[in-house]
């Protein structure tokens, strides 16, 4: 008994180490958007906010290319999850069929382009031969489909839903069409949880075909400008008017950062531990094999 509750004090001291390793950062990110610009650079910030201010988050929302980043990563991150669900359920439900001719081989060649691919140039040139290239569409259509969406969905349908229920349907007459929408949506909402988690956190996360597809700004989501702060390190002159004789250059551009990071991961920490009983429980059950 003393080994194994000794063996349960480490283990509880380990992850509460781990948890404050997380934690930190996150706090130090926080902390530090409120706190000014001088006490930022200087290293004063350490837990708490020093001299809190809302200078940051003003700046952040007065630039318009931010706000049109915002609003675009929204429109990806809504679009893309609903093209994407119903790409995926339009592709799970036959395949869970088992009475579906070739059901074997269209798993196959699925499974087949997870391990294969074509390569980055062929990529774009089908973009662009179907006439997706600088346009919305291109952030979104290209990302439509995923494989493991689809296996998960699949297996909930078989091992969730009783067959028995279905054929039932069949013998009253229902279609595939009804009993997908009156039978299997209706008691898949842990799943399709789900896949909107994935869906949205995929899109809103999403810098890479925005950057290879777009060249309109005001097309650019949020991440392209996160992008162009964190790693260029750039700043505008919008985002200076006014304070620049007031505090460091420097210092703004570091505050900034830290306050659209804020911003931008916001959303998702906000919606998150509303879905998070439908998450682990959609998981569990796409996870079992029929």
């Amino acid at each position: 008994m003393k080994k194994v509750k000794l063996f349960d004090i480490i283990v509880y001291i380990l992850l509460g180490l781990s948890g404050l390793l997380v934690l930190y950062p996150l706090l130090y990110i926080v902390s530090a958007s409120f706190s000014a610009p001088a006490d930022v650079v200087s290293g004063r910030v350490v837990l708490f906010p020093v001299n809190p201010t809302l200078l940051a988050y003003r700046q952040v929302f007065k630039n318009k290319l931010i706000l049109s980043g915002y609003v675009n990563t929204i429109l990806y991150s809504a679009g893309g999850t609903l093209i994407s669900l119903a790409v995926t359920i339009c592709a799970a439900y036959p395949l869970s069929c088992r009475r579906l001719m070739g059901r074997g081989l269209f798993s196959k060649l699925l499974i087949f382009s997870t391990l294969f691919s074509g390569g980055l140039i062929p990529f774009y040139l089908v973009v662009k031969n179907l006439g997706l290239l600088y346009t919305r569409w291109s952030v979104v259509v290209p990302v439509a489909l995923n494989v493991f969406h689809i296996i998960l969905m699949r297996t909930h349908i078989q091992t969730a839903i009783p067959a028995e229920m279905l054929e039932a349907a069949e013998i009253d007459g229902c279609s595939h069409l009804g009993r997908l929408v009156y039978m299997v949506l209706p008691l898949s909402g842990s799943i399709l949880a789900v896949l909107v988690l994935y869906n949205v956190v995929g899109q809103w996360n999403s810098y890479f075909y925005a950057m290879m597809f777009l060249k309109d700004q005001d097309m650019y989501p949020l991440q392209i400008i996160l992008r162009d702060i964190l790693v260029m390190n750039s700043v505008s002159s919008d985002m200076t008017v006014n304070i620049s004789e007031m505090i460091l250059k420097q210092g703004l551009a570091d505050v900034l950062k830290y306050a659209l990071i804020v911003v931008s991961s916001a959303p998702l920490l906000a919606v998150y531990p509303f879905i998070q009983k439908h998450f682990v429980k959609g998981v569990m059950m796409g996870s079992m094999k029929g």
